[in-house]
């Protein structure tokens, strides 16, 4: 249990190494997950960033199958999507309806391969399932590294894409007036947003992917309007909840997943309630008489 010295409690907290990778893990997906989730949130991707943490699971189980990382599944298969999905939806001439449809497809057939992969695998199915509610207290030296490298390059396209996104997002006919190849951006983005999927899964799993990826975004979009300073509240909120959530695992033996997704679901009603509140206050809200 926790005490009230905070110092001796993050020595606790650190004393084992899988507990170290947790928290370098965590760091780093955090980070990329609270940067592309505001996209997402600002893009209205909701839905994409959904189907594409369901196409994690098969692709976890075809690492299993293959005898690889089931990390490195993720990722081929969240890539092979994001680019689905930017080929079927490139002309969307009504809104995302193309998008959306090609979301659909996509992921009636990946649901349908990882029910393959789970019949054809003959051991253990405890690794295929952990990936459906996180494996972050036992993710590997190996994974972390992965994870490294998949964040750092992810985050570096972010920065060199972030501006031109911001404004193909807010007027994309403005936008592509004035040469910005928006759907390449958009291709640019489902990639990023692919990898980001792959390695949050390591955290809150496949079913529980919106605490990371829409929760900080959006409690960040009901505070702020500016673009820099809801890119960094997104950001601080993700790197909140996955360090509160991997402490509260630890010391009451509860799953990460659990903490993470409340904290998250918590501060965003938090938020909404704060703001309602103060919108009442200054007069926004007024009952015409009858």
């Amino acid at each position: 249990m926790p005490s009230w010295d905070l110092v001796a409690d993050i020595q606790l907290l650190l004393q084992f190494h899988f507990m170290q990778n947790a928290f370098v893990a965590g760091t780093l997906v955090a980070l990329l997950a609270g940067a592309a989730g505001y996209f997402v949130v600002l893009r209205g991707q909701s839905f994409g960033a959904h189907m594409l943490s369901q196409v994690g699971f098969p692709g976890a189980a075809a690492g299993v199958l293959l005898h690889v990382s089931p990390v490195l599944g993720l990722i081929v298969f969240c890539l092979a999507a994001a680019l689905g999905i930017g080929w079927a939806g490139r002309n969307v001439d009504a809104g995302h309806r193309s998008e959306s449809a090609a979301i659909g497809s996509i992921l009636a057939f990946s649901l349908g391969l990882g029910l393959l992969f789970f019949r054809l695998y003959a051991g253990s199915a405890a690794g295929i399932y952990s990936f459906l509610f996180g494996t972050i207290l036992g993710i590997s030296d190996r994974d972390v590294e992965l994870t490294l490298a998949v964040a750092t390059v992810s985050l570096g396209a972010l920065v060199v894409i972030g501006r031109p996104l911001v404004f193909a997002t807010v007027d994309p006919d403005v936008a592509e007036a004035r040469g910005v190849n928006v759907w390449l951006l958009s291709i640019a983005f489902l990639v990023i947003l692919a990898l980001a999927v792959a390695i949050t899964v390591q955290i809150v799993g496949t079913l529980l992917i919106f605490a990371l990826l829409v929760a900080p975004g959006a409690s960040a979009l009901q505070l702020t309007a500016r673009p820099g300073r809801a890119l960094g509240l997104s950001i601080a909120l993700s790197l909140a909840f996955t360090w509160l959530g991997l402490a509260l695992a630890y010391f009451t033996d509860l799953p990460v997943g659990f903490f993470i997704t409340s904290l998250a679901f918590a501060t965003y009603v938090a938020v909404r309630g704060l703001k309602a509140a103060a919108t009442i206050r200054s007069g926004g809200l007024r009952f015409v008489p009858a």
